[in-house]
């Protein structure tokens, strides 16, 4: 399989969630898209939650309006989220599960006991072309359904991995295995493969080096990254990471 350079999406909803520490306007989110663009990121990602406890509305229409990298919009299965779609005209949707007393999403969507639901959810939203991508776990049941219903992406969920390779725990290897597998699956069924949760600058290289991936959403690390060293040398510094990582799978 030919490999080409895997995308970067950069979360930045915790951006937001500085800002609304204080109720001020700074730091506004807008101007880290466009400093994630002048260091070579590919897309904006931001989840705008129900409970709006960082990313808001207003982000949202400004994103769309005045940032010109792709976005990538996370939200909830909800008719509130699904009209907010339908307006801003992002590039993508992401659907994720949500639960309001969890700190960040805790888990992959559940598509298989609900293939009826999403697909009557997202009939309005793919014919405004529309990407749609489903934030899943790495197994072959979901993916069919992701399929089934008609996602154009997966975004595996990489939480449990992280965890695991954060703590040095040597089953993440077995983990990994697990991801390597549901990209081959679901790459071989027609769909992108994309990834998230949890990644570092430690932990992305391996993941960068599943042949099928092609696109990475991170954002607490690169923000967190970004206190010590600023946002632009934190998407750069995780930019090359991935890139070191992926020339060298080529190599082998």
């Amino acid at each position: 399989m030919k490999l080409d350079e895997i995308r970067l999406g950069v979360n930045i909803d915790h951006v937001a969630t500085v800002r609304n520490a204080r109720g001020t306007n700074y730091p506004d989110p807008l101007k880290a898209a466009k400093i994630v663009k002048e260091a070579g990121g590919n897309g904006i990602t931001a989840h705008l939650r129900e409970d709006r406890r960082h990313i808001l509305d207003k982000d949202i229409i400004n994103l769309k309006k005045y940032n010109s990298l792709p976005l990538n919009l996370e939200m909830a299965v909800t008719d509130e989220m699904q009209k907010i779609a339908l307006d801003v005209i992002p590039n993508a949707i992401c659907l994720v599960p949500e639960k309001r007393e969890e700190r960040t999403t805790e888990g992959g969507l559940d598509v298989c006991n609900n293939i009826t639901r999403l697909r009557s959810f997202l009939e309005p939203i793919k014919d405004k072309s529309i990407r749609v991508s489903l934030f899943i776990e790495p197994v072959e049941k979901q993916i069919d359904a992701a399929n089934t219903i008609g996602a154009d992406i997966i975004e595996l969920h990489t939480g449990y991995f992280c965890n695991l390779y954060e703590r040095n725990d040597k089953d993440y290897v077995e983990v990994l295995k697990v991801l390597e597998k549901a990209a081959s699956y679901a790459h071989n069924l027609g769909l992108e493969v994309h990834a998230g949760h949890g990644l570092t600058t430690e932990s992305v290289g391996l993941v960068s080096k599943i042949p099928e991936m092609k696109e990475l959403n991170i954002g607490h690390a690169i923000i967190s990254d970004s206190i010590f060293m600023g946002l632009r040398g934190a998407v750069q510094l995780m930019k090359q990471k991935i890139n070191d990582a992926r020339f060298l799978r080529i190599q082998e």
